[in-house]
């Protein structure tokens, strides 16, 4: 028996973990990817709970860094990056609702060398950037072009080669009114850069429209923790996931849940205040589903709490704070 059979999912989804009808989304069937999370594109495709879609992603700047000679500065239109695959309209979803995902499998698509990193001038967290300026010279334009197998893994360089150890970058369910970049992680999930959204991880995502609109994309092969120079090891992806519906499981901030931990995850800047979201919202989680004292979890915390960094680039920086389940019985 799997984790994902005693999972929260599982326990609550309408389709109690099981795996329903399952549907693709090619690049041909998505037609126009998106840049926007919002209510106002048409469903690329409608399911029920339970359905299993696979997407065709593309990477971050959607294949448009093709070389080593590529300027991303002269070829790269901001805000058109993080292109999105949907939305998906799941039947039954209301506002106070909860998307459950379940990230099956991502494996790179496409010829190689099929992963790309960049350095791009004010981009990034060692840099002066338009919102944090400065006098100082940029950095050399480069552009990295990887070769990336699931089972050889990362080709670094002749000498180093990495793991792959993939997950979705940019994943989230639609707001209610608002249309809001793709770059921008927020109480959605959205640009969250966070490499435990990764296979064999569930995604909770607080449904704010009817339908969700879940969208997702901007897969990443390998990325430390902060995505430093602003560009994970972006790749072209087929991504499976499993979509489930939990009905009247309200927050604010999106959850995750793995075989040994539980995390919140915040999105804000300055980062500490993105830290005290996620802290907050496991103290919250720890009081109304584990039979917590609130203060009692926000004293336990100080002393087993794990505190991960997604991503110190975007528009808001994003953090998952997490304790082991084992903790929680």
């Amino acid at each position: 028996m799997t984790w994902l059979k005693n999972s929260i999912m599982a326990k609550r989804g309408v389709a109690k973990g099981k795996r329903g009808t399952s549907h693709a989304i090619t690049e041909d069937s998505q037609g126009t990817y998106h840049y926007v999370y919002g209510p106002y594109a048409s469903p690329v495709l409608k399911v029920d709970p339970g359905a299993v879609v696979s997407a065709e992603t593309h990477d971050a700047m959607e294949g448009q860094i093709k070389s080593t000679d590529d300027k991303p500065s002269q070829i790269l239109n901001f805000p058109f990056l993080n292109p999105q695959n949907g939305p998906i309209y799941v039947n039954g979803a209301e506002k106070g609702d909860c998307l459950a995902v379940y990230i099956e499998e991502i494996v790179p698509r496409g010829p190689q060398p099929v992963g790309t990193t960049c350095i791009m001038p004010e981009f990034g967290a060692l840099v002066g950037t338009g919102d944090t300026a400065n006098l100082q010279p940029y950095l050399p334009e480069i552009v990295k072009k990887i070769e990336v197998d699931p089972i050889k893994g990362v080709r670094w360089s002749d000498k180093l080669t990495l793991p792959y150890q993939p997950f979705i970058g940019t994943i989230g369910t639609s707001p209610e009114i608002e249309a809001i970049s793709s770059l921008v992680p927020d109480y959605y999930g959205g640009n969250m850069d966070l490499p435990d959204v990764a296979p064999g991880s569930i995604i909770y995502l607080p449904v704010q429209k009817e339908g969700a609109l879940l969208y997702l994309g901007d897969c990443h092969a390998i990325q430390g923790d902060g995505e430093l120079c602003g560009f994970a090891l972006e790749h072209p992806t087929t991504t499976t996931i499993q979509i489930d519906l939990i009905k009247n499981w309200k927050f604010r901030w999106p959850r995750l849940e793995t075989a040994e931990r539980i995390m919140t995850i915040g999105s804000a800047k300055p980062m500490e205040d993105a830290a005290r979201i996620a802290y907050r919202e496991l103290v919250y989680w720890m009081a109304e589903d584990y039979g917590f004292d609130a203060i009692e979890a926000y004293m336990l915390l100080t002393q087993v709490g794990k505190l991960r960094v997604g991503n110190m680039v975007d528009p808001k920086y994003t953090l998952g704070a997490s304790i082991a389940k084992s903790l929680l019985t």
